[in-house]
């Protein structure tokens, strides 16, 4: 992760969006007519410093929150006239939620951005190897040929997918007061302070949830779930590139990564590390968080709420982290066509067993056409052992082994992805541009 990145859920920022989330509601005061707004003016001028986070903290654990003694010092820095605006009508969960669904809220589009970047990279290693025919692997053996390009179209589909869910969360204020029943701003603004929630919401940039979420606690779930999903895509990513940039398989590398204190002649594919390890450890913090959710008793929960802050900030920080190192570890991707082209021929024309089935099948029986693959698995050579079958005496024997013959629909679910242009990239016979034309150097 970035020094931005981890900026973005640290200690400070939790603070700043405390702060944020106070003001937030004095604006949302002055926007029901309860306030001037050159009071809120004053107001947040005062507030432009914020308290030490330290001693916050420390000061945090005799009331169970940081909000009750930041309260304290946010009226400590106005005048006596302008102290009943701070917190009016407010519960420490209102501040302490929507604090960090701002802190979520601002995570979320970074690791949208780090995720956009991501995906253009993949579509264009999709469209430049769409016709790169490889091994296809089912249970870590050769199963039938695919393209390189269609691996990579798997990924991108993913991260696509982890984007559009990110996109449509609903990342609400929160504003319930005492018990949820909004009771304390009806009684100090009258009629007018029913539409101090929207307000609030307005004034900081999130979501109207319309009702009080103290204990409904879909809003981090949803976000906890949209984030295991992205963790999840960037890690079959990751788990991808680390089985294919393998020595014994060499197909992928990405690019420079990193050595080994005791064995120079390394380099380990650390980006792909760091996002499978984030990958492997946010299932269990999005089910902690289902798990307080489950546990939100009450009115409001004891315990299950003060469990939440560590588990999201962890959660959004893992993610953070992955999306960044997958925005660079698919600009770095390369393949190693010699390799590629290595692997894929390994079963001396076995990859194709499926298609022999099927075209073989109804001329000599599925028991025959099993007998010579099992012959080839042996040893021998299939070509010959399918050109001494007389029911072959028509068949383009070479043609029935190309693997380039067998890819389905590869090419073709490459250029469905949207953003893949399948005129980029280097015909996989010639090398050649396939916009240009020009061979390469």
């Amino acid at each position: 992760m970035t020094v931005g990145h981890d900026a973005l859920v640290s200690d400070e920022a939790v603070l700043a969006a405390l702060v944020e989330a106070e003001l937030g509601l004095v604006r949302a005061w002055a926007a029901v007519g309860a306030l001037p707004s050159g009071e809120v003016d004053t107001i947040g001028a005062a507030w432009g410093g914020h308290p030490d986070v330290a001693s916050l903290a420390r000061d945090a654990v005799a009331g169970g929150n940081p909000v009750i003694p930041l309260v304290g010092l946010l009226k400590q820095t106005l005048p006596a006239e302008l102290r009943p605006w701070v917190h009016r009508g407010a519960t420490s969960q209102d501040i302490l939620d929507t604090a960090l669904m701002l802190v979520s809220r601002r995570a979320v589009d970074a690791v949208l951005a780090s995720l956009a970047e991501a995906e253009q990279h993949l579509a264009a290693f999709a469209a430049e190897h769409r016709d790169l025919v490889a091994a296809g692997r089912t249970l870590a053996q050769h199963a039938v040929p695919i393209t390189v390009g269609l691996r990579a179209a798997g990924w991108l589909s993913g991260l696509r997918r982890a984007s559009t869910r990110l996109k449509q969360l609903t990342l609400p204020a929160q504003l319930g007061g005492a018990a949820g029943t909004r009771a304390s701003f009806l009684a100090l603004g009258g009629d007018a302070a029913a539409a101090l929630p929207a307000h609030y919401a307005e004034a900081l940039g999130l979501d109207d949830a319309g009702t009080v979420w103290h204990t409904s606690r879909w809003p981090v779930t949803e976000l906890a779930d949209a984030l295991a999903q992205t963790t999840d895509a960037l890690g079959k990513l990751a788990g991808d590139v680390v089985t294919l940039s393998r020595t014994e398989i060499g197909e992928l590398s990405a690019g420079s990564g990193g050595g080994s204190s005791a064995m120079p002649q390394k380099n380990n594919p650390v980006a792909a590390v760091l996002i499978r390890s984030a990958a492997l450890r946010a299932p269990q913090l999005a089910a902690t968080l289902h798990l307080c959710a489950a546990l939100a008793e009450d009115e409001r929960p004891a315990g299950a709420w003060h469990a939440e802050w560590p588990t999201l900030r962890e959660l959004l920080r893992l993610t953070l982290g992955a999306s960044a190192h997958a925005a660079g570890l698919a600009a770095a991707l390369r393949v190693d066509r010699r390799a590629v082209v290595r692997n894929l021929a390994l079963t001396r024309g076995l990859i194709v067993a499926e298609r022999l089935s099927i075209v073989l099948g109804p001329l000599i029986g599925a028991a025959r056409v099993a007998s010579l693959v099992a012959a080839a698995g042996a040893g021998e050579d299939l070509a010959v052992l399918l050109r001494d079958v007389p029911e072959t005496a028509g068949l383009d024997i070479d043609a029935l082994l190309d693997p380039a013959g067998y890819t389905g629909e590869a090419a073709a679910a490459v250029d469905r992805m949207p953003g893949v242009d399948p005129m980029i990239g280097a015909d996989p016979v010639t090398g050649a541009d396939r916009m240009t034309g020009e061979s390469p150097s």
